[in-house]
This record gives C-alpha cells, sequence and structure tokens, in this order.
C-alpha cells in the first residue's frame, strides 16, 4: 500500500479604416497593499502552515486577453427559437490573462500584462478595470479602430453551467506591436511570466517574443495550455510550469489516461517542474518533476498509484485538501519513468445555494498559483489554496466579481497562523 500526505460589451464598430496600433503611454494605478511501494500506513496529517516571504513589486507580467464580458443568468439555458427573460445581467472585464492577474493583484501581487485593444469604449473599460485592481496596463498595445475582445456569456442558474460566444479582438497583436524597449522594461525584475492558453495564431508568435527574452533572462514561464494548436507546442517548449485543462493532456500526448499523460508531459518538456491539470469540481491533479534521479526505489505503476491515493481522499470533507505520494520512480505503460511525486487535490464542496457562476475559474485557479509560487508555498498548499480562491470566485456572476482579497477569512487556513503577519504579505 503506498504512503501519502494530506496537505490540507456594446456592439463593436467595425469600421472600413485601416486600424493603426499604438502603444498607450500613460501612468496605471498602482496597488500599494504595497510511492515508494512498500509502504504500510497512510498519514493524514495537517501540515502546520510555516510564514511566507514578503513578495516583491513588479513580480509577475502576464501576456494574453484581456476583454469585456456581458454576462446574463437565466433560470434554464433556452431552446432554439425560444424567448426568454434573463434573471440578471452584469458587465465586467473578462478573458484568461486579464482575469488571471486579476485575481493575482487582489491577492497581493503587482502584475503587469501585455495585451491588446482598440481605442473603443470597450477597450477603455477594459484598462480601466485592470488599473482599478492594480494591474500595471503601462505595456498595453492600443489600436486605433477595431474593436476590442469580447463575449456573451449564458449562465444556466438550474444547470450551473456557462455558455461563451466569444469574438476576437481586431486587429490582432502581432510581434509588431512589441518594440525591443518596451519589451525589456516589460521584463525588467519580474520573477515569474504568464501566458494564457487561447491567443490566436498572430498572437501566439508575438508571445513567442516576450516568452523568448524571458527565457533568455531565465525568468520562469508559466503556460497555461487549454488547447492543442499550431504554436503552442513551441510556447511550451520554453515552460518551466504548465498547468492545463482536463482535456489538454490527452489530446496532447494521445496518452490513455490523465496520469500517464502527465507522465508524458514531463518526459516531452524535460524543462518543466510540474504539470497540473484543473478537473473542475474534482479539483486537480499535479505531477512533480524530482531533483533527484538516483532513487533506489522500485518503479510504480502511475495509475495504480492514483487509484490507490483516489481511494485514500475524505470524501466527507468540504474544503479543499490535497494528498501527495513520496518522490518515486513513476512509470506509465508504453510510454516512459519520471522520477517525481503526484498530488491530488480536491475542489471545495460549495452549497448550491452558494454556486452561481462557474465563469473564469480556472483563472482564479491560475492567479492563485502565481501568487502560490512567488511567495514560494509548497506544492501541498499552493493546490489547495488555488482552489480554495477558485471556489471563492464562483460564489458570483462573472469571472471577477467575486475575487477575494488576501485578507479573506476564507483564505487564512490556507496562509497564516497568525492574521496580523497577512500585512508582511502586500
Amino acid at each position: 500500500m503506498a504512503a501519502f500526505r494530506l496537505q490540507s460589451c456594446s456592439s463593436p464598430s467595425l469600421s472600413g479604416r485601416s486600424p493603426r496600433s499604438t502603444l498607450l503611454l500613460h501612468v496605471p494605478t498602482r496597488c500599494k497593499l504595497t510511492c515508494n511501494s512498500s509502504f504500510t500506513r497512510l498519514k493524514m496529517s495537517i501540515s502546520s502552515t510555516p510564514q511566507t516571504a514578503a513578495i516583491p513589486e513588479n513580480n509577475s507580467l502576464g501576456c494574453g486577453m484581456a476583454a469585456v464580458d456581458f454576462l446574463v443568468a437565466v433560470d434554464s439555458y433556452p431552446n432554439p427559437d425560444d424567448k426568454i427573460r434573463s434573471t440578471s445581467f452584469q458587465v465586467q472585464g473578462g478573458g484568461n490573462a486579464g482575469n488571471a492577474l486579476t485575481c493575482a493583484a487582489r491577492l497581493g501581487l503587482s502584475p503587469r500584462i501585455i495585451s491588446k485593444v482598440a481605442d473603443d469604449s470597450q477597450g477603455k473599460a477594459i484598462l480601466e478595470e485592470l488599473e482599478a485592481d492594480g494591474v500595471d496596463t503601462s505595456f498595453m498595445v492600443v489600436s486605433e479602430g477595431g474593436h476590442s475582445t469580447f463575449s456573451y456569456d449564458i449562465v444556466d442558474s438550474q444547470a450551473k453551467t456557462r455558455t461563451c460566444i466569444y469574438t476576437p479582438g481586431y486587429p490582432p497583436m502581432i510581434p509588431e506591436d512589441l518594440s525591443k524597449s518596451n519589451l525589456s522594461s516589460a521584463l525588467d525584475d519580474v520573477r515569474f511570466v504568464y501566458f494564457d492558453g487561447v491567443l490566436q495564431e498572430t498572437e501566439l508568435l508575438s508571445a513567442l517574443v516576450v516568452a523568448r527574452e524571458a527565457h533568455r533572462r531565465n525568468i520562469p514561464i508559466v503556460v497555461d495550455a487549454e488547447s492543442k494548436r499550431e504554436r503552442v507546442d513551441d510556447l511550451l517548449n520554453l515552460a518551466t510550469y504548465v498547468v492545463c485543462s482536463a482535456r489538454f493532456p490527452q489530446v496532447w500526448t494521445e496518452a490513455p489516461s490523465i496520469p500517464a499523460a502527465l507522465v508524458s508531459v514531463l518526459l516531452k518538456l524535460p524543462n518543466i517542474k510540474f504539470v497540473i491539470v484543473t478537473l473542475g469540481e474534482d479539483g486537480c491533479m499535479m505531477l512533480e518533476r524530482a531533483e533527484a534521479e538516483d532513487l533506489q526505489s522500485e518503479e510504480i505503476d502511475v495509475d495504480e498509484l492514483f487509484q490507490k491515493m483516489k481511494q485514500s481522499i475524505d470524501t466527507d470533507a468540504t474544503s479543499a485538501t490535497s494528498i501527495s505520494s513520496d518522490i518515486a520512480k513513476l512509470h506509465a505503460k508504453g510510454i516512459g519513468t519520471v522520477s517525481g511525486k503526484l498530488l491530488l487535490g480536491t475542489a471545495e464542496k460549495i452549497p448550491p445555494s452558494e454556486l452561481v457562476d462557474t465563469t473564469g475559474a480556472g483563472d482564479a485557479f491560475i492567479g492563485a498559483v502565481l501568487y502560490a509560487l512567488c511567495a514560494n508555498m509548497p506544492p501541498e498548499r499552493m493546490l489547495p489554496f488555488a482552489s480554495q480562491v477558485a471556489a471563492i470566485g464562483c460564489r458570483a456572476l462573472g469571472a471577477r466579481a467575486g475575487l477575494p482579497q488576501l485578507t479573506d477569512p476564507r483564505l487564512k487556513p490556507f496562509l497564516l497562523n497568525d492574521p496580523q503577519n497577512v500585512a508582511t504579505l502586500l
């Protein structure tokens, strides 16, 4: 038996004039909140939460989508040709990168963003909302003409689902939008660079310019892998950490199971330190590479290990937790072996009466991961922390309305023993 550790938008204007891109020059609002296989027993103790080091400013840069979301809640999703009445409506910022960096900023980071909007009313609203949350928009590109990215999100209050209709911005970002001097300034002093997973082809080319310079400077890179597309592999080959959607690992690797797929990811990307796959209400799974390669233990089948760990999870627990294997040689049949440890994270069981909208839950998870990396959280604490942040966000309509501040009492168990010390993180 294996042993584990439990830790605990108005319509866009599509004018016929030729758009021209310019760099937005303004001073943003700054947030001043300045297995081995022979284990004989299961270890289920909740670890103490050590103090987290103070986080420096200018600690992260994100590159990806910033948008406006038009959110409407309905009692049930309509059938074709139906006419129904909404129960609530909101307009708020959206986009994977915009959401993730907003989350990170509310948790105490001082993130910068590289993205592109138009000089329309929606673009102005996108910038103002990001700045109000403490995201540095100095390196945003604003096109003259065109339209900003927006989406229509329909939230089914009964089924607890959401449907998104996404319209990409025009013109898209191109590498020529990024001058060498601005790229250099954007990367100065940052500890991590994050790329979202919904970039279009030309935007991916722009992201690769940023990623290659970050890689040249030895800045760790976090990639949100959402779908298998051309040039995503180029970005993944530069990654230090990968967070991906539930469907991505098996689609990308063609492995028969998610655990086996994570082994394959580590083998295909020898430079990454860990890969996390988010699984919605089923929590998340993480495979962390071990630094030591000369383990004397026998190989363990990763799928068998996963099943044993899954059976060991406390299904009665309502709060987010994580369970970890010991470092071992993890083998996937027909794929290969890596040295590392497997972690399973559970999601908070949100009472149905409190669950409002899952829009942006994955973005919130990544924003919390960015915070955790900057705060040097161990993985056993990072996973439940990120799951808790995402769960809190699901209690309000839209991706951002419910995102918590670091001082939210629901985050206290995952941070410091002494709430008086929270200020050291801001």
